[in-house]
């Protein structure tokens, strides 16, 4: 579902081209749970924001079924990332004024959803994430763990081809990271495709397969098996 080919991405730091990163080839299957690891500086969030189609990379193809997502123009790109990919960040990103339901229905506003669609799909999406009796409280009235739920039905709300995930635990304490990544499995379970960003051992451990990425480059199974 998901090929990207010879991705590399550089900046420019005054007159030099700092690479970041260096031909990553990759491929993930439909309703894959994957993990993409590696310390801090090796390049995961560059490649997370190229999967998101918030950068573009320097030179290479991103291939989403089968489309090539880097002919498209910005405001296609945008498109896709409201209606194709679901987005779960570390600080949540929840609207401080809005409840939870008016948090999860915000996808649905930008694709200029009908309000009674939007109030469906958004209490749908509550439901699964278990906090349907959560619906009008407001993030401050909210624990971190339920605080990512909400992050998670928001993500879900507008049925993405796959769900992109940034240290979605780290702000987590240990029993609220594991619910959070329960809620992962259990989406990979009912066949959602999971790409999840982490620094953590513990956590890749719940995907089914774990990409490590070091210093901008994809290691072979051989250095992976000294990380």
């Amino acid at each position: 579902m998901i090929s990207l080919n010879n991705i590399s991405k550089s900046y420019k730091l005054g007159k030099e081209e700092v690479p970041i990163l260096k031909n990553i080839s990759l491929s993930i299957k439909e309703g894959e749970f994957v993990a993409i690891m590696g310390p801090s500086g090796s390049g995961k969030s560059t490649l997370m924001n190229i999967l998101g189609c918030l950068d573009r990379p320097s030179t290479g193809h991103y291939l989403l079924d089968g489309q090539d997502l880097l002919t498209r123009k910005d405001g296609l790109l945008a498109d896709i990332r409201n209606r194709s990919i679901g987005f779960v960040f570390q600080q949540f990103h929840l609207l401080p004024r809005q409840t939870a339901l008016q948090n999860v229905e915000l996808p649905l506003v930008y694709a200029k959803a009908k309000k009674q669609e939007r109030r469906e799909r958004a209490l749908d999406a509550l439901k699964k994430v278990g906090l349907e009796d959560r619906v009008r409280f407001k993030p401050t009235q909210l624990s971190g763990g339920q605080k990512q739920r909400v992050a998670i039905a928001r993500a879900l709300v507008t049925n993405p081809r796959f769900i992109l995930a940034d240290e979605p635990t780290g702000a987590l304490d240990s029993r609220s990271s594991e619910q959070v990544l329960e809620l992962f499995s259990s989406l990979h379970q009912e066949g959602k495709t999971v790409v999840m960003i982490t620094h953590d051992h513990d956590v890749a451990k719940k995907a089914e397969r774990t990409i490590f990425i070091r210093d901008g480059e994809l290691l072979t199974e051989e250095e992976t098996s000294h990380v």
